[in-house]
C-alpha cells in the first residue's frame, strides 16, 4: 500500500490532439456522419423525467433517519445526480435544443442542475470548451491535475483519498488554473439553484437537502460510475490521451463513454455516439478502450505508473474569440 507512482510529471508532447485530424479523415471518407449532428429530441423529456424523479424521492426520503439517507444517496439519488451532470455535459454542447437555441440550452442545463443541490451548468459549460478546444493545454484545461495533486497523490492510500476528494478538485481547479470572470449565467444558475433549495427546505426539511447533496458528493468520488472521470483522459498506455469505454454504464450515463468518438464530434448528441464507432469502425476498433470502469479505478489506485501525474499535457496557442 506504500509504493510510490513512478511518474514525477505529466506527459508532455509537442504535438497537436489527435482528435482534429482525425475528425477531418473520418468527415472525408463518411459525409454521412453529419446527419447525426444535431439535437436530441429525447434528451429533454428524459432529463425531466430524472429531476422530477429525483423531486418525488426527496418526499419519500423526508422521515427517514441519517443512515438511510445517506444509503439512498449513494445508492440512488448519487447515481441519478451524477447522470444529471453528465445531462448537462451533453447540453453544453446545445445538442438539447440545436445551436439555434442556444439560450434555451442554458436555461435547460439550469433546471437539469436542480436535484445537484449545488449550482454547476453554468461554470461547467464556461470551461466545457476550453476542454475540448484545449485539449491538455497548460494553465487551459482545467481537467488536468494541478502539480500539487500529482506529487502529493502518489501513493495508493493517497490516491484513494484523492478519489474520495473528486468533487472538491474538480469544483475548484478551475479557481486556481483558469480563474475566469463570473458570468450572468452563473449568477442567475446560483440564485435559482439556491432558491429551489430552500423551497425544499421549507417544505420537507432538511433531510432532502442533504439526501440531494450527499448524493451528488459521494457519486461523484468513490463510485463505479466515477470511474468516467479517470478513464476519459488518463494515459494508461503511453501516447494515448483520449479512451472510450463500452459497457453497461452507458445506459445510465448519456454514453458519456464513447469518449473518443464524442471529442471527434462534439456535436453529435451522446445518444447517436455508437453510431460514429460503427460507421468508422476502423478508426476506433483498434484503439486501447476500456471495458470497465470499476477496473479503471482499481489500476488507478495500485498501479504504481499511473496517477495524477499521467496526463498528456501540452502548450497551446490561445485561439481568438469570436
Amino acid at each position: 500500500m506504500g509504493n510510490r507512482v513512478t511518474r514525477g510529471d505529466f506527459e508532455w508532447v509537442y504535438t497537436e490532439q489527435p482528435h482534429t485530424q482525425r475528425r477531418k479523415e473520418i468527415l472525408a471518407k463518411y459525409p454521412e456522419i453529419k446527419t447525426l449532428m444535431g439535437p436530441d429530441p429525447h434528451l429533454k423529456w428524459i432529463v425531466s423525467g430524472m429531476v422530477f424523479m429525483q423531486l418525488v424521492a426527496c418526499y419519500l426520503v423526508k422521515d427517514l433517519s441519517w443512515k438511510w439517507i445517506f444509503f439512498w444517496a449513494y445508492a440512488f439519488g448519487g447515481c441519478i445526480n451524477h447522470s444529471l451532470t453528465l445531462a448537462i455535459h451533453d447540453i453544453s454542447h446545445n445538442v438539447a435544443f440545436g445551436n439555434k437555441q442556444a439560450k434555451w440550452n442554458r436555461w435547460f442545463a439550469v433546471f437539469a442542475n436542480l436535484p445537484i443541490g449545488i449550482p454547476y451548468s453554468a461554470s461547467f459549460k464556461k470551461y466545457h470548451i476550453d476542454h475540448h478546444r484545449y485539449l491538455g493545454g497548460d494553465s487551459l484545461d482545467v481537467d488536468i491535475p494541478t502539480d500539487f495533486e500529482g506529487w502529493f497523490f502518489c501513493t495508493p492510500l493517497r490516491k484513494l483519498l484523492w478519489l474520495f476528494l473528486q468533487p472538491l478538485f474538480y469544483s475548484l481547479r478551475p479557481l486556481y488554473v483558469n480563474p475566469k470572470a463570473i458570468t450572468r449565467m452563473e449568477i442567475f444558475n446560483a440564485l435559482i439553484q439556491f432558491s429551489i433549495d430552500l423551497i425544499i427546505y421549507y417544505i420537507w426539511g432538511l433531510k432532502p437537502i442533504i439526501y440531494l447533496i450527499a448524493g451528488t458528493i459521494l457519486c461523484m468520488g468513490l463510485h463505479p460510475i466515477s470511474g468516467h472521470f479517470i478513464a476519459e483522459h488518463y494515459m494508461f498506455l503511453k501516447g494515448y490521451e483520449t479512451y472510450s469505454y463500452y459497457g453497461p454504464l452507458n445506459w445510465l450515463t448519456f454514453n458519456v463513454g464513447y469518449h473518443m468518438e464524442h471529442h471527434d464530434f462534439p456535436s453529435i448528441p451522446g445518444c447517436r455516439l455508437p453510431m460514429v464507432k460503427k460507421i468508422a469502425a476502423e478508426y476506433y476498433d483498434n484503439l486501447p478502450h476500456h471495458q470497465s470502469w470499476i477496473r479503471v479505478l482499481w489500476d488507478f489506485v495500485f498501479d504504481d505508473s499511473i496517477g495524477p501525474y499521467s496526463r498528456v499535457k501540452r502548450l497551446c496557442k490561445l485561439a481568438k474569440e469570436s
